[in-house]
């Protein structure tokens, strides 16, 4: 089959724009979704519509999955193993590295070959200088059709180990949501006192831009487990914790993320890093969390 042809299954707001980034480069391009509708768009623009999942990936070597995750993928293309056979599936759903193991095993055994892949871009940068993926899998798979996933973002392949692409991505969703989380919350705190999201932007904006140096200098302390407390130390991270807490306990404001914070804190202190840096913390997190015992009544459950 022609290089240039390919098939999109799963046509929300990113199998849309990576479809339409695929057609105005000069694919080939077959959709389908399971509300054939959202394929009108596309189709008016030279896209073809496939009837069904087989006829998507019998037309085409290269196939694009853009779906929620990997259960949606087992429940779509699950009516249509007998069609996987010599195709490529580039999964760009979201899921776990588990998961994208074993899905890589179940393509495997149903005579695909499989990419994992973890998009950092959002639909709009699809195609836009910039914009990244991350790539594991086969590495010979990943360089025979390196020429069509660059028409989407940049390609960033980081291993044979299927779970590798989503390990990565996962780990950039780790940051991305718990700073944007941090970052509401600071917002709720300062519309509490009156002060405006674009009021406090610039000063918001100056502690996150000073994140790179922060984790360049740390990093290889962090990889050689030494957390010396010569730069800050973890008990005054307590306070200054413990002062956000009060802060928002007293301007009426949800504490649970505060709150949250202060117990990592602390138990890190518990095990003897008061005196170490704070980001001695890795170590109380690469632990699970101790739960207390739920009681029943005058019983301690576990």
């Amino acid at each position: 089959m022609s290089k240039q042809e390919v098939s999109v299954i799963g046509l929300g707001p990113m199998g849309r724009a990576m479809a339409s980034v695929f057609l105005g480069k000069g694919y080939q391009v077959t959709v389908w979704n399971r509300t054939a509708g959202k394929a009108d768009e596309l189709v008016a623009g030279g896209a073809d519509r496939a009837d069904t999942v087989h006829d998507a990936l019998a037309a085409s070597e290269l196939v694009i999955l853009s779906l929620t995750d990997h259960h949606a993928m087992y429940a779509v293309l699950g009516s249509a193993t007998d069609a996987l056979s010599g195709r490529v599936l580039v999964n760009l759903s979201s899921d776990t590295p588990d998961s994208a193991r074993s899905t890589a095993r179940w393509a495997s055994g149903h005579g695909a070959r499989y990419l994992t892949g973890g998009v950092q871009a959002s639909p709009p940068g699809i195609g836009q200088p910039g914009s990244s993926t991350f790539y594991s899998g086969p590495k010979h798979v990943f360089d025979a059709h390196r020429e069509a996933l660059e028409v989407l973002t940049g390609t960033d392949y980081r291993g044979e180990d299927p779970g590798l692409a989503a390990l990565y991505y996962q780990v950039s969703m780790d940051l991305f949501w718990t700073t944007m989380l941090g970052w509401l919350h600071a917002l709720a705190l300062a519309d509490a006192h009156g002060v405006s999201a674009e009021e406090i932007l610039p000063s918001a904006a100056s502690v996150l831009s000073g994140m790179p140096d922060f984790l360049a200098f740390y990093t290889p302390r962090i990889d050689s487990r030494e957390y010396p407390g010569d730069i800050e130390r973890l008990a005054m991270g307590v306070a200054s914790v413990d002062h956000v807490l009060q802060t928002a306990r007293d301007a009426g404001i949800d504490t649970s993320l505060p709150s949250a914070v202060l117990e990592i804190f602390r138990r890190g202190t518990a095990v003897g890093h008061a005196d170490g840096s704070a980001t001695s913390l890795i170590e109380v997190l690469k632990q699970p969390a101790v739960q207390p015992p739920r009681r029943v009544g005058s019983r301690a459950v576990s």
